[in-house]
């Protein structure tokens, strides 16, 4: 079996270029600096998993949203632009490479050693075909009232497309171009999560080294974590029950049964069952392990900027100290009075309750 940097060195040995996108986890710049050293010719990346390319948002890390944000709407004209068409001499569609002829995609990825407890998800269609057909119905169906519906996990408001801009099927830019041919009054909301909040997430990953590990968060909340660390908790889980949903919260365990049976957890509800994880394990460090790899087993959109950005977050990345309390510091707090207040809780957790 080879690595992807071995395999890509190999079909490469008669290229004269080899164009490839650009990664910004430590994986994926491994992968592409090994490809690189190996290579005869040049390999040149293309950022195209962004708007706005990284380093021009910024130079560095940034504290949050409110920091990068009129960072990007400074440039963001600049790149809201159509690409231009070109015709090449020899299409890569028609290159000829070995490939699998085998007619059991099953048996092809127990060959891989893929981890078969994790089962598949039925209703999620790869490629771009479908990517863009989910596009075309939430601009036409939902994103008008996306900017006051987003954060309510009943009303299903939200695009879907987290998995396709994960794989690379669908790019951002084709996306924001789309939702800005409709005047919608939800657009400025859309514009935000997919430009500003998911390019913040880009920056963390590139310029902290340190993102998948609890030393990736400041130090205000490290500290005062730290500082709780022994507070006493009203329930304690092992990774095991977080995983199976066998918490004393319905609604927390309906979250955890959505991100199992669909590879994805509405946004709202990721930040709560974030918290509740910290609350209910004996150490800080271990919590934020324990979400972490949670988030990249089930979610379609695991190992992403926007999943090692949105689990910090939970342990105060990205965030503002708070008044201080018990377990969390100063780290903010959620609770399931703030579920009932915001929406339709018992609803969510109904469509939930009898999922696996």
């Amino acid at each position: 079996m080879e690595t992807p940097s071995e395999g890509v060195t190999r079909m490469a040995q008669n290229a004269s270029l080899v164009v490839t996108d650009r990664g910004y986890l430590g994986v994926q710049r491994a992968w592409r600096a090994g490809v690189a050293d190996r290579l005869d010719c040049p390999l040149v990346q293309v950022e195209s998993d962004v708007v706005v390319p990284v380093a021009e948002a910024s130079p560095r890390e940034e504290y949050s949203a409110a920091t990068l944000r009129p960072k990007i709407r400074k440039t963001l004209a600049n790149y809201l632009v159509p690409l231009a068409a070109r015709n090449v001499k020899h299409d890569s569609l028609g290159l000829r490479f070995s490939a699998w002829k085998g007619s059991d995609p099953g048996k092809a990825v127990a060959s891989l050693g893929a981890d078969s407890s994790v089962w598949p998800v039925s209703h999620c269609i790869g490629g771009a075909g479908t990517a863009e057909r989910l596009l075309a119905s939430f601009i036409e169906e939902r994103m008008d009232r996306y900017g006051v519906n987003r954060s309510d996990p009943s009303l299903g408001c939200v695009s879907r497309l987290s998995p396709y801009l994960h794989f690379g099927q669908i790019s951002p830019l084709f996306v924001a171009l789309e939702a800005m041919k409709r005047n919608s009054p939800g657009l400025d909301a859309f514009i935000e999560e997919l430009v500003v909040r998911r390019e913040l997430a880009v920056n963390f990953v590139y310029y902290n080294r340190r993102y998948d590990d609890f030393s990736c968060l400041p130090e205000w909340a490290r500290e005062s974590l730290k500082k709780h660390e022994r507070d006493g908790r009203y329930s304690l889980y092992t990774r095991e029950e977080f995983e199976n949903a066998q918490t004393h919260d319905p609604y927390w365990n309906a979250a955890q049964r959505e991100m199992r049976a669909t590879g994805h957890m509405h946004g709202y509800m990721r930040m709560y069952w974030g918290k509740k994880i910290l609350e209910w394990s004996a150490h800080p460090a271990g919590a934020f392990e324990t979400a972490l790899a949670l988030n990249n087993r089930w979610e379609l959109d695991g190992r992403d900027a926007n999943g090692f950005a949105g689990v910090a977050w939970c342990f105060g990345k990205h965030d503002r100290p708070w008044p201080e309390r018990a377990i969390f510091g100063k780290v903010r707090y959620m609770n399931e009075r703030g579920l009932e207040r915001k929406f339709d809780i018992e609803a969510y957790e109904k469509a939930w309750r009898d999922k696996t």
